[in-house]
């Protein structure tokens, strides 16, 4: 490895705040940043970094020169980007993060799309319901559903999603049609026991939002559980319209009470702050947009 790939090893470990992480983001094995960090700070002839039993901190010197090499970095692999947007096809490997549901119904589909346009980029999705740190983790972009909040992330907005209530025909003929969303509380609902409206339902009444409480027999941790529950007549259920829309086909739901829809949400891909984004991933993030116009959600 050269110097320059030490200099960028030692940001790493300050940026993600461990060897591993580091390790993880830069490609390099463990031993590696561990010796590339002993060899820059024999080099300099000081101590860089203070290792704690939890985590790392910066020396004095080692904040003075990331503070002087960080930006000296950036331009140089700004200067690089540049050079290969003039000369070559995006290449490399993408880390992009998001919802499991969405990502076997949606993002896998735009992987595929995106890789046959660009077949010099390969891309690892990684799907889970939490919410991956991307700069720790080593994660290029991420799609995430819900407004964002102050983490240090930039987002560019992909759609919006609308909510609906639903219910299969055969639960309907048994409880009849709801009218109004007071009637939510004292209906069996399936519940999620994932997300932040696992009990209590958002409903717009008169132009305003509301939280209506509910409860029921049965309920899962994932979201297509959750609907196939619903189709299968246990109950009333909410969820984005995009994960129903095979089920609406086939006549195996039903959407109710859609005067009292709360506000859509937004689904947003999101990238870490700090540095310059990388051409592949701008050209990824591109691509989400474009296809995401073209869906009904």
């Amino acid at each position: 490895m050269s110097e320059l790939d030490d200099y960028a090893t030692f940001v790493a470990i300050l940026e993600t705040g461990s060897l591993t992480a580091a390790a993880r983001r830069t490609g390099r094995s463990l031993q590696s940043v561990s010796r590339a960090l002993g060899e820059l700070e024999a080099t300099l002839g000081t101590q860089l970094i203070q290792r704690t039993t939890r985590k790392l901190h910066p020396t004095a010197a080692g904040t003075a020169f990331l503070e002087r090499i960080r930006p000296a970095l950036a331009a140089i692999e700004a200067a690089r980007e540049a050079a290969r947007a003039e000369g070559e096809a995006p290449r490399g490997k993408l880390r992009i993060a998001g919802p499991t549901l969405l990502g076997a119904t949606w993002l896998a589909p735009a992987a595929a799309s995106f890789m046959q346009r660009w077949p010099g980029v390969e891309i690892e999705l990684l799907l889970s319901e939490r919410l991956a740190d991307l700069v720790a983790e080593g994660i290029d972009a991420a799609v995430r559903v819900g407004d964002l909040p102050d983490s240090g992330l930039r987002a560019h907005q992909l759609a919006q999603l609308r909510r609906v209530f639903f219910a299969s025909p055969r639960w309907l003929q048994q409880h009849g049609v709801p009218r109004h969303p007071d009637q939510l509380s004292s209906l069996p609902c399936v519940l999620r026991t994932i997300g932040k409206d696992r009990r209590q339902w958002p409903v717009s009444i008169d132009g305003a939002v509301r939280h209506i409480a509910v409860d029921g027999p049965f309920s899962a941790n994932d979201a297509a559980t959750a609907n196939e529950a619903v189709a299968s007549g246990l109950g009333l259920g909410m969820a984005p319209l995009w994960q129903l829309q095979r089920m609406l086909e086939e006549g195996r739901v039903e959407i109710v009470l859609q005067d009292y829809e709360a506000p859509p949400v937004p689904l947003q891909a999101v990238w870490p702050g700090a540095g310059r984004l990388a051409r592949r991933t701008r050209l990824f993030i591109d691509h989400l947009a474009l296809q995401a116009s073209g869906r009904r959600w």
